[in-house]
């Protein structure tokens, strides 16, 4: 059975929160960890849709789209 988990990250001096699927906490911590190495994970929730529905939090997906855009914006 997969849950959402919402995995606070502090990257660059900016937090974000990023949504995983995953089977517990651990699994999603490493997940996001895999894709962003230079990131410390502060914390790890399930998610909690109202409050996530005020202040939306990113996907791994975003992130990596994101960063094709910055990076193209910076040539």
């Amino acid at each position: 059975m997969s849950w959402q988990f919402t995995v606070g990250v502090m990257a660059k001096g900016k937090a974000e929160r990023i949504v995983v699927g995953a089977e517990d906490a651990l699994t999603a911590a490493l997940r996001v960890k895999a894709e962003r190495p230079e990131a410390a994970i502060m914390y790890v929730r399930r998610l909690n849709r109202r409050g996530d529905t005020r202040h939306p939090p990113h996907s791994l997906t975003d992130l990596r789209v994101g960063a094709d855009k910055d990076s193209t914006k910076s040539r």
